[in-house]
């Protein structure tokens, strides 16, 4: 069994998600993929179960409160470390997005975080570490304006405040940071982009390692503090 802290990453199945899996098992993390589809997500955690690694699959809807609540309930093991990855991209402006497209970018974006985080960080208080980290995006800052589809860069931006806010809540043993990924080559960001996955995971594996002087409540970007 790894001496290392466990680690579990929502909407690990595929993208940036996927790339931060594999970069803490590659490092030896015992991992917990999570995602919404319970066989993506098992067969994700079998491929690296094969190439040695120590990772298990969860299914868990991020926009479900229940769901969570169950998948939390069913951990066997303590989560040290919480990336919330999981993120929806509902393409149109304020006005013309659907009632559903607006409310499920909250709940995924904002609402599924922040319901994970209640769940499990009073075990990391209990415990007295605990890494919490909100990839989040350029579009959800201030300092590049708002940027990207409506519902996005304002439940991003959301996401970012709720940062900054469980960094005050949260005792300095929790360490709560958010990162920009870039744009990145995954289905949601599109064959064009500029960057892969594992470059975006890079700042995630940092800032889920943080040792206890770490930085806390910030803003990174390739393992850089940038503006909110």
């Amino acid at each position: 069994m790894s001496s290392k802290r466990r680690v579990l990453v929502t909407g690990g199945n595929r993208g940036i998600g996927l790339g931060i899996v594999e970069g803490f098992a590659r490092e030896g993390y015992p991992v917990i993929l999570s995602g919404r589809d319970g066989k993506a997500a098992d067969a994700e955690a079998r491929r690296l179960n094969e190439l040695g690694y120590d990772v298990v699959s969860l299914e868990m809807d991020v926009a479900d409160r229940a769901s969570i609540e169950r998948a939390v309930v069913s951990l066997d093991q303590p989560v040290d470390i919480l990336i919330n990855n999981a993120g929806v991209l509902p393409d149109g402006d304020l006005l013309s997005l659907t009632d559903q497209e607006i409310d499920l970018s909250f709940a995924v974006n904002v609402l599924g975080p922040l319901t994970l985080t209640r769940a499990l960080a009073p075990g990391m208080i209990e415990r007295g570490y605990g890494r919490i980290v909100n990839v989040s995006s350029d579009w959800g800052a201030f300092k590049a304006g708002l940027a990207g589809p409506g519902a996005y860069g304002i439940t991003k931006a959301a996401l970012n405040a709720l940062t900054l806010r469980l960094s005050h809540d949260l005792p300095e043993t929790i360490k709560t940071n958010a990162m920009n990924p870039g744009w990145v080559r995954t289905r949601m960001g599109g064959e064009s982009a500029s960057r892969t996955p594992e470059m975006a995971a890079d700042t995630a594996f940092w800032l889920g390692t943080l040792p206890d002087d770490g930085p806390n409540g910030g803003f990174f970007f390739d393992r850089k503090r940038v503006e909110w």
